[in-house]
């Protein structure tokens, strides 16, 4: 009869402790919104995700395809929670400027620095001006880019009137300003159907690879110094260079470039939970674990991550950051 009280009461016990103790968390699920299929953006995504699942098995993120410019309109209307952004398109997103029509006041970021994009400016290698700005207001210009308004394709008409002119003018003028995809402007520039090719990619770029193991060949041109500036401080745009013997058939040395970087944008009601999860995963994973994912997010560094000033870092964010003595109390 003891024995019965004993193991009563121990089932007892064990039935009063159950209440206490720490309920598994739901499976919640997340949307991306990346990039185009198979480009970096949806990769670096993909395998992202993958890593947070890793270490915090009850988020599940589910990666769509997106773009640079319109990923920003997505997550701030809260149908995509999270999203890659361009740090300058970001900035301009906040603030309601071209080409936003209206402020994203709910955009909200994870830090950037997660994948420097150089823009490249190729010349053909046989004749004609070397400068950029003689470039681009030659008469009868010919040159291709990216589909319009890509970063890529806006970026280069913010240059473009910077320096007094427009694709409408280069048209109106006898030239040619071609748009599409990367495959077709590469094709273009190879036929010779233009002289000169724009277009923002992480280095080293296959389509630039690809240029300077083909026939035509062609010279990485240098942005001025002016043109820099004034993207930087107009647009938030970083500045970068692409380093000698990036692609040594295509330059001699380091070639001064305009630069942007991948934002991790989220909507203001992500839990601040989640936001300080995925972030102090980043952070745990840094260098190769990263770079394994794509590489260039190898150079990551969370000390400069956080200072991206174009959108509000999330408090989730904010809290990994402080956690790791990164950033700063207060």
């Amino acid at each position: 009869m003891a024995l019965i009280t004993t193991r009563r009461a121990a089932l007892g016990g064990a039935a009063l402790a159950l209440p206490f103790l720490r309920p598994a968390r739901a499976q919640q699920t997340l949307e991306w919104v990346a990039g185009s299929l198979g480009g970096g953006w949806y990769t670096m995504a993909v395998g992202l995700s993958a890593l947070i699942r890793e270490e915090n098995p009850d988020l599940q993120i589910r990666v769509v395809p997106g773009g640079g410019v319109a990923n920003a309109t997505r997550v701030n209307n809260g149908q995509s929670p999270i999203g890659w952004g361009i740090d300058a398109f970001a900035a301009s997103a906040a603030r309601g400027e071209e080409p936003y029509s209206q402020r994203h006041d709910k955009l909200r970021s994870l830090g950037t620095g997660y994948s420097p994009t150089e823009h490249h400016f190729l010349r053909r290698p046989d004749g004609g001006p070397e400068d950029m700005k003689a470039i681009l207001t030659l008469r009868g210009l010919r040159i291709a880019a990216p589909q319009r308004s890509s970063t890529d394709e806006m970026t280069l008409q913010r240059i473009l009137r910077f320096l007094g002119t427009s694709p409408e003018r280069i048209r109106a003028e006898g030239g040619r300003y071609l748009t599409g995809s990367y495959n077709d402007i590469g094709a273009a520039y190879g036929d010779g159907q233009v002289d000169y090719l724009y277009a923002a990619l992480a280095r080293p770029a296959a389509l630039f690879t690809e240029i300077a193991q083909g026939r035509r060949g062609g010279r990485l041109v240098a942005f001025p110094e002016d043109v820099r500036r004034h993207l930087s401080e107009r647009y938030a745009y970083a500045q970068g260079v692409i380093p000698a013997g990036t692609y040594p058939a295509l330059q001699s040395g380091d070639v001064p470039v305009t630069a942007m970087d991948s934002v991790i944008m989220v909507h203001e009601s992500l839990p601040e939970e989640i936001a300080y999860r995925i972030t102090r995963t980043l952070i745990r994973n840094r260098g190769q674990r990263l770079a394994a994912i794509h590489a260039s997010m190898g150079a990551w560094n969370p000390a400069t991550s956080w200072r991206y000033e174009g959108l509000p870092l999330h408090p989730g964010a904010a809290k990994a950051f402080r956690e790791a003595g990164v950033m700063p109390a207060g």
